[in-house]
């Protein structure tokens, strides 16, 4: 599937060789490895990344999803968005790498694609794990909860903490509904350098793409367009995309994330 797919966010496949029982696929060298190793478990003197390089890498995933959903065609659901798979060059540009779970999406008048539910635990949308039913909307679910990684360096699960604080997810949701609490979901190795505008806005969108009702979460196009503001630099704080009168912010799908995310009905579910 990778050989028909040509984005510069998407991982390029050089060559393949295919001897005997031994298959091998030769992919571009990414000399920052991916994203997981820059976010997660530091090694000793490693430098946390950046708010803006944060930035950054969201936006070139989301580009790549937008891709796969938007222009595409047939249209590709990934199935697989976590950050092990979202590979960097050496200016942290993000590639999405590992289709080896990529299911080609909708055609004609299907609304779903039906599935053997597979993916990654803490990665997989509620329904979809119901139902085994995927849609674009189920990739945006995950991109959801890579980005609330980005923002909080934490991991999706998280085994060694208390029970009901192991799912990412769940720990954020009590602050989902709360714009002033926002700050306190920021990563600690960033020591609060970071605009709180930019943070705000970031984290409603990763609440928007993780509503539980799989209508209500904005397609990629509308996140690429928010997070290419939020990705801007350090300027980003300053000027007025996030407020000016100019600004796809807001209006559209994506209309005052911040606020949108906490007028439209963005549910928490109750984990008993």
């Amino acid at each position: 599937m990778l050989s028909l797919l040509h984005h510069q966010n998407l991982v390029n496949l050089i060559g393949y060789c295919a001897d005997g029982d031994q298959r091998l696929l030769v992919y571009e060298y990414m000399p920052m490895g991916s994203l997981d190793d820059h976010l997660l478990d530091l090694a000793p003197g490693q430098a946390p990344v950046d708010w803006f390089t944060r930035m950054k890498i969201a936006l070139g995933a989301a580009k790549g999803l937008e891709y796969l959903h938007d222009k595409a065609n047939p249209p590709v659901i990934y199935r697989d968005l976590k950050s092990s798979n979202i590979l960097l060059d050496d200016e942290f540009n993000a590639t999405l790498s590992n289709f080896g779970l990529a299911k080609l999406g909708l055609v004609g008048d299907k609304t779903h694609v039906s599935s053997r539910v597979m993916g990654t635990y803490g990665y997989c949308t509620s329904e979809y794990q119901r139902t085994g039913q995927l849609t674009v909307k189920s990739d945006v679910y995950t991109f959801g909860i890579v980005l609330l990684e980005l923002i909080t360096g934490r991991r999706a699960i998280d085994t060694t903490g208390r029970v009901a604080e192991q799912s990412l997810v769940s720990w954020a949701e009590p602050v989902f509904k709360e714009p002033s609490m926002y700050t306190e979901l920021a990563d600690p190795l960033l020591c609060g350098d970071f605009p709180v505008k930019c943070l705000n806005q970031a984290v409603a969108v990763a609440a928007m793409c993780l509503q539980d009702d799989a209508s209500g979460r904005p397609l990629m196009r509308d996140v690429v367009t928010t997070l290419s503001y939020l990705a801007l630099g350090p300027h980003a704080g300053t000027v007025s995309p996030l407020s000016g009168p100019a600004s796809p912010l807001d209006d559209g799908s994506m209309n005052g994330a911040a606020e949108n995310a906490h007028r439209s009905g963005y549910s928490v579910r109750e984990h008993k």
